[in-house]
């Protein structure tokens, strides 16, 4: 074995991908987006095992986590999407990512670098009484380049395994 065989370099994906996408399970908690929340649990498992059947030289663990990255990839590039608005797709519907339960939306749309969040006072009649109405101003960077940026990340680790280390251990 070299030193940094195939396995070595799998093993190290696996962890890399398993740190972002626990990042990114911590952020859609915070803004309430069920759908991503589902997915990447299971992104978190399947991870898991493929870092497992990596460990213990099981190719079916390891086959299974890589039929996955496809499904991974194709759920991160209808994320992209969605938040650049790609067709009838529209970051401001609540039923897509949050199951229509709640009327949250991207954690870094009110938390992204340098914004700043003021209540709007007096809220309009139209604006549910649980829910505070505010305006967003002065962000480095908006909120759906922010989460582009991070499904572009886990398609850049799910792609990097598959096209240069194929399944040579």
């Amino acid at each position: 074995m070299g030193c940094c065989s195939g396995r070595c370099t799998l093993a190290f994906i696996c962890g890399m991908q398993l740190v972002s996408v626990f990042e990114r399970q911590i952020i859609d908690f915070l803004g309430y987006q069920w759908a991503p929340i589902l997915t990447n649990f299971l992104h978190i498992i399947v991870v898991i095992l493929g870092l497992f059947g990596t460990i213990q030289f099981r190719p079916r663990y390891v086959t299974g986590y890589a039929a996955w990255l496809v499904i991974w990839m194709t759920w991160n590039v209808f994320i992209i999407c969605f938040y650049l608005e790609v067709g009838e797709l529209s970051k401001d519907s609540d039923l897509v990512l949050t199951f229509n339960l709640s009327m949250h939306r991207s954690w870094w749309m009110e938390n992204g670098p340098g914004c700043r969040v003021t209540p709007v006072s007096p809220p309009p009649s139209w604006a549910p009484e649980d829910h505070r109405y505010i305006s967003i101003a002065g962000c480095l960077m908006e909120f759906q380049f922010v989460e582009v940026a991070h499904s572009s990340l886990q398609i850049l680790l799910a792609n990097w395994r598959t096209q240069h280390h194929g399944y040579n251990w």
